[in-house]
C-alpha cells in the first residue's frame, strides 16, 4: 500500500475511542462499589455438566457467594444475588456478561435492590477480567486436579475452595493481601510453624503459633 493511503485510515483508526481505556478507568474509579458475577462449567466424570455461579467483590477479590447446578435458569440465578445481598447488602454496581442466564426476574431483582447492572460488550472476556481471572485458579489449582463425582461433590469442593480463597491466599492485584484478613493484625514472628492443608492437601497455609504445638492438646 501506499504512504498515503495508510496516512488516510490511519487517522481514522486513531480517532476512534478505545473501549479498554474507557474501561480500566471506570473500575479503577470504582472499583469500591463494584461486584462481578459469571458462570463457568465443570464435568462430572460422566461427562455432565454442572455450573458453577460465582459473585467477586472486586476491591478485596473476595468471593461473596457462589452455587453450584445442572440447570441454570433466570429464576435460579435470581435467587442466588437474593441470598448474596441479605438485610440490604449490595453494591452500587454489578457486572456481568449478556447471557441468557441472567433474565427478566434477575434485572428486576437488581432494580428493586438498588443496584445498576452493568452488562459487559459482546465478546469482551476482558470486561469481566476478575471473575475470568478466578474461574481459571479454580480450575487450574482445584478442578484439574479432581475427579467430581456429582453436584454435591462439585459443590464442597468450590466451598473448601473459596474458603482457601478468602482466608489464605495472597493476591498480587492486593499487594499480596488476603480478602479477609485486616492489614491491622499483628504478625507473630516467632514460635512453631502450623501447617493446614486444604483440599486434601493440594494446598496448604503455613503460620506461627504463639506457643510450642504440643501445648495446644490435652496432656502436651
Amino acid at each position: 500500500m501506499s504512504k498515503r493511503t495508510i496516512q488516510k485510515y490511519i487517522r481514522l483508526a486513531r480517532k476512534t475511542p478505545s473501549f479498554t481505556h474507557n474501561w480500566a478507568a471506570f473500575i479503577k474509579n470504582h472499583i469500591g462499589d463494584i461486584w462481578a458475577c459469571d458462570f463457568t462449567v465443570a464435568y462430572d466424570w460422566l461427562f455432565h455438566p454442572i455450573y458453577i455461579f460465582v459473585i467477586m467483590e472486586l476491591r478485596k477479590r473476595r468471593i461473596i457467594h457462589i452455587g453450584v447446578t445442572e440447570s441454570p435458569t433466570d429464576e435460579w440465578t435470581t435467587q442466588q444475588l437474593r441470598e448474596a445481598t441479605p438485610w440490604g447488602e449490595h453494591p452500587k454496581y454489578l457486572i456481568h456478561d449478556r447471557d441468557n442466564k441472567f433474565g427478566p426476574q434477575f434485572s428486576a431483582l437488581s432494580t428493586r435492590s438498588g443496584i445498576e447492572v452493568i452488562q459487559t460488550p459482546f465478546r469482551t472476556p476482558q470486561a469481566n477480567a476478575f471473575c475470568e481471572r478466578f474461574m481459571g485458579s479454580l480450575k487450574r489449582e482445584c478442578l484439574d486436579h479432581t475427579l467430581v463425582l456429582h453436584q454435591i461433590h462439585l459443590k464442597r469442593l468450590v466451598n473448601e475452595y473459596c474458603g482457601y480463597f478468602n482466608e489464605e491466599r495472597p493476591h498480587q492485584g492486593i499487594q499480596q493481601r488476603i480478602p479477609n484478613r485486616s492489614d491491622s493484625l499483628p504478625i507473630n514472628r516467632s514460635g512453631d510453624i502450623r501447617s493446614v492443608a486444604f483440599l486434601g492437601g493440594l494446598h496448604h497455609s503455613y503460620s506461627r503459633v504463639s506457643g510450642p504445638l504440643q501445648a495446644n492438646f490435652p496432656g502436651g
